[in-house]
């Protein structure tokens, strides 16, 4: 995710981050000047329309059109925001559930083994970066001081659910060896759960973009919609036509494009959830609360 100022306008408006859709339409910029120089020159030298009563009528369509676009647009934009922060809701439940977890066994284990306690602060913050690597579809190893459990973790399909099998087992077993009583642990039960119902939430944003049609409709939209806007707008702009209609295009296709982005927000964009800044965070909290609570 890129860190930025919002108050800052001056670098908002003169720099062109590699996150900045320009990049992304230039080639289709391009082409949109040329066609409309085209169109241009052909309506106003060549067949001399601007000299017609043609010029008169043509915008309606446009006109009646432009509505009915910019509402699909403000809705694909806010439904893929939607997605976007549900996300970073989700990653906030998790950032205060490991806490909470974290606070809670720091106080039932107080007087236990201080190997209940490190089980816990490595195991905790670990299911953090099991959910990035799975909701990315990475391959980077999770490092474990148990050099067996990292074995077991490498032949795992699904970490996040192997990580929270383990923590709940192991809470399941401080019950029944004593170590807490029946009430603390029902205490603990919301947090438990919490793990498994984050990564389910997330999946289940991850696994279902946008419906195929519709997304593609969009884009057939604003191509034939802006590609038109030349035939109407050549015999009243003339050559200003080609920047006006550029500008155009760029404006709609970079709200599709934007939202494109943000309707998948786990993956490694510029605009996609600061997941490893949060994990970090998830790990210095719980490191904390076991080391100097």
């Amino acid at each position: 995710m890129v860190d930025y100022n919002p108050k800052d306008w001056f670098k908002a408006l003169f720099t062109i981050h590699k996150a900045d859709t320009v990049r992304a339409l230039f080639p289709l910029l391009i082409f949109f000047m040329f066609f409309s120089g085209g169109i241009v020159y052909f309506e106003n030298e060549y067949l001399k329309l601007s000299q017609t009563s043609v010029a008169k009528n043509i915008n309606v369509m446009h006109t009646i059109l432009g509505f009915a676009i910019s509402m699909l647009l403000v809705f694909r934009t806010n439904t893929a925001y939607d997605r976007w922060w549900e996300g970073r809701r989700l990653w906030g439940s998790l950032v205060n559930n490991s806490r909470n977890l974290s606070i809670k066994l720091n106080i039932l284990l107080s007087k236990s083994d201080p190997n209940e306690k490190l089980f816990f602060k490595e195991l905790i913050p670990l299911y953090s970066s099991a959910l990035i690597n799975h909701l990315q579809e990475s391959s980077q190893k999770l490092v474990h001081t148990d050099s067996s459990l990292n074995q077991r973790l490498e032949s795992t399909t699904h970490k996040p659910n192997f990580i929270a099998n383990l923590i709940i087992e192991r809470i399941y077993h401080l019950r029944k060896t004593n170590i807490i009583t029946a009430e603390e642990l029902l205490t603990l039960d919301e947090e438990m759960k919490s793990f498994t119902d984050i990564c389910g939430a997330c999946e289940r944003i991850k696994n279902t973009p946008i419906p195929y049609s519709y997304s593609v409709f969009i884009k057939k939209f604003v191509f034939i919609y802006v590609g038109t806007l030349p035939i109407s707008f050549a015999l009243t702009l003339g050559y200003y036509t080609i920047p006006v209609t550029t500008f155009i295009f760029y404006v709609m296709a970079s709200l599709e494009i934007i939202a494109e982005e943000i309707e998948g927000p786990f993956g490694k964009d510029n605009n996609d959830l600061p997941m490893e800044k949060i994990s970090k965070n998830i790990k210095n909290s719980v490191t904390e609360i076991f080391e100097k609570f």
